[in-house]
């Protein structure tokens, strides 16, 4: 397994985890004051500041028996550094982000890729050494078979010419095999591709109220009318929603319940949602189904 394989999983784990929690605003990995591997809104200096100050604060503690976890708050955001292994994985994100969450994301996904990253690296080196050891084998033996071959001419020609063919066991399986396989073929039926989801520009209203749930968003009745004409047989539950300026989230849909609102291309969006994508009611945001 190569340190650039080994390095793309982790890369990839760190951009899904800023996809499932849109309030962490970067995240890396780093080992012996270098960077492993971040995620795209990961800014080098920025990090290498970080490193250098942890590295400064981690020299000190040795003393004590080392440095687990390390936090810097700030007004604009917080810094939380956590050690696994000998990696340091940091996590970048604003105050309002939700600290346990995060933290169940980080301290699971991040040990399991490693965990099994390493499982997979000595399976390929056992079958590196098996390919070789076969080439060395045929190498040795080549020129026994050429002797063989020699001293066996006549009596193969001999037998040449009474030899009668007949279909072995192996040939007769292989043929209902692919009888069998060209049924099967026959018989699948595909799925149609389901359409492109159409994306939708929709005007930010506030969604206020008793107990309204903060991961929920209600969209204008027409709109949802399209989408289920569009996708007749499959249920829509959650929309992709995206903020002017280019900030992205998904979450949970409903229509709107009042009739009055009908028609009117709005979305009412809570105040946790408006945050997170950074905006406001009065603007605009593109919004389109998740169809699964």
């Amino acid at each position: 397994m190569s340190n650039e394989v080994y390095t793309l999983a982790l890369k990839s784990t760190l951009q899904e985890i800023q996809n499932a929690c849109p309030d962490v605003t970067s995240n890396f990995i780093f080992k012996d004051g270098k960077i492993l591997a971040q995620d795209k809104n990961t800014n080098e200096e920025n990090a290498t500041q970080i490193i250098a100050a942890y590295d400064t604060i981690a020299e000190r503690t040795d003393i004590i028996g080392g440095l687990e976890t390390m936090t810097i708050q700030s007004a604009e955001g917080k810094v939380n550094i956590t050690s696994i292994n000998d990696l340091h994985l940091t996590t970048v994100s604003s105050n309002e982000a939700d600290e346990k969450y995060v933290n169940t994301l980080t301290r699971i996904l991040i040990p399991i890729v490693i965990k099994l990253v390493e499982q997979i690296q000595p399976a390929s080196t056992d079958n590196e050494t098996i390919t070789i050891d076969q080439t060395e084998t045929e190498d040795d033996t080549t020129e026994e078979i050429v002797d063989e071959n020699e001293e066996t001419v006549d009596e193969t020609t001999e037998d040449t010419e009474n030899y009668q063919p007949y279909e072995t066991e192996e040939e007769t399986a292989t043929t209902e095999l692919d009888e069998e396989t060209e049924q099967t073929e026959t018989e699948i039926d595909y799925e149609p591709l389901l359409p492109e989801p159409p994306v939708t520009q929709l005007i930010i209203e506030n969604l206020k109220g008793f107990r309204v749930p903060a991961d929920t968003v209600r969209v204008d009745t027409e709109v949802i009318a399209q989408w289920n004409e569009l996708y007749s047989d499959k249920k829509i539950n959650e929309v992709e929603v995206e903020a002017l300026n280019g900030k992205t989230t998904r979450c949970k849909v409903k229509p709107i319940k009042k009739s009055k609102d009908s028609g009117k291309g709005i979305i009412k969006m809570p105040e946790k949602i408006q945050l997170t994508l950074e905006t406001a009611a009065g603007e605009l945001v593109t919004v389109k189904p998740v169809v699964e």
